[in-house]
């Protein structure tokens, strides 16, 4: 049972950032329709950004977090704006194309800019870990944790209780019916695709001091993140939340009780029967998404 607790407060930190990680992706393809393929590599911009303005800049870490999130919502907006807006969204393919470009724009940028090698950001927070009874976790996965509930909570807020929300759920519903009555369709798709790039380097931010920072980190997250889209239903942010906690359980349990060696490829053969079982996602059922 000790041994089930502490897989399960690992899994909850694991899944408040891969909940992150998926709704801003599913934030994305649901109100606009793209595929963001360099979802990860603005993971990576986070991370690196955590990097240089703790490490270089000697920002603190909590500050690096605020700057982050804004780094990634400029460059977020950036991408939107200079190229998307640029292109029919209705083209699949040409949208596609140029997020795939993106995508290894920056990750060849990022190997340019720092390296191979990969590197370490320091935490403000004792490395000896906290202890609850049978259960013990770290202070900087405690703050992690608690930090991806806020902003989870924040998202909801955002986007159920606020104009803009009601504005992005608008949009999502029917493009054409948001703009009749007033809605202004391309200044949402900025914010909402910034706001997805915000999210993405902010998670990158939150778990560089966990992990280390790599070119190619990005890799494994746009995976990951695709994976929990398809698990929560595309399209659907809480779905998408759900998606995350569920893929860090398996993974986590499966890593445990099963072997570490398999971590990453559990989660994929689950996401494999979803898709054949319920393509539509578990945690939402079949709707138009026209």
């Amino acid at each position: 049972m000790d041994q089930v607790l502490q897989h399960a407060v690992n899994g909850l930190v694991l899944g408040a950032t891969y909940a992150l990680l998926g709704i801003g992706l599913t934030l994305v393809f649901g109100i606009m329709r793209v595929v963001n393929f360099a979802h990860g590599e603005l993971y990576a911009l986070g991370a690196y950004a955590a990097y240089a303005l703790v490490s270089l800049v000697h920002l603190d870490f909590f500050t690096t977090l605020l700057a982050a999130a804004a780094i990634g919502f400029l460059f977020g907006w950036a991408v939107e704006f200079f190229l998307l807006r640029r292109c029919n969204l209705q083209h699949m393919d040409e949208v596609m194309l140029i997020m795939i470009g993106v995508m290894i724009v920056m990750q060849n940028a990022q190997l340019l800019m720092w390296g191979g090698v990969g590197k370490v950001v320091p935490t403000p927070f004792s490395q000896a870990p906290l202890v609850f009874g049978s259960v013990a976790i770290s202070p900087t996965r405690l703050f992690v944790l608690c930090a991806a509930i806020v902003l989870l909570v924040a998202c909801y807020l955002l986007i159920e209780r606020t104009r803009l929300g009601m504005a992005m759920r608008a949009t999502f519903q029917d493009r054409d019916a948001a703009k009749i009555v007033g809605v202004n369709v391309s200044r949402i798709y900025t914010l909402t695709f910034a706001l997805g790039a915000s999210l993405a380097a902010v998670t990158g931010a939150l778990l560089a001091p966990i992990f280390m920072v790599t070119p190619t980190m990005g890799d494994l997250a746009s995976l990951k993140a695709f994976a929990i889209v398809i698990l929560g239903g595309l399209g659907n942010i809480a779905g998408a939340a759900l998606g995350g906690f569920a893929l860090a359980m398996i993974e986590e349990f499966g890593a445990g009780f099963i072997s570490t060696a398999y971590r990453d490829a559990m989660g994929f053969v689950v996401i494999l029967v979803v898709m054949l079982l319920r393509p539509q996602g578990l945690f939402t059922v079949k709707e138009r998404v026209g």
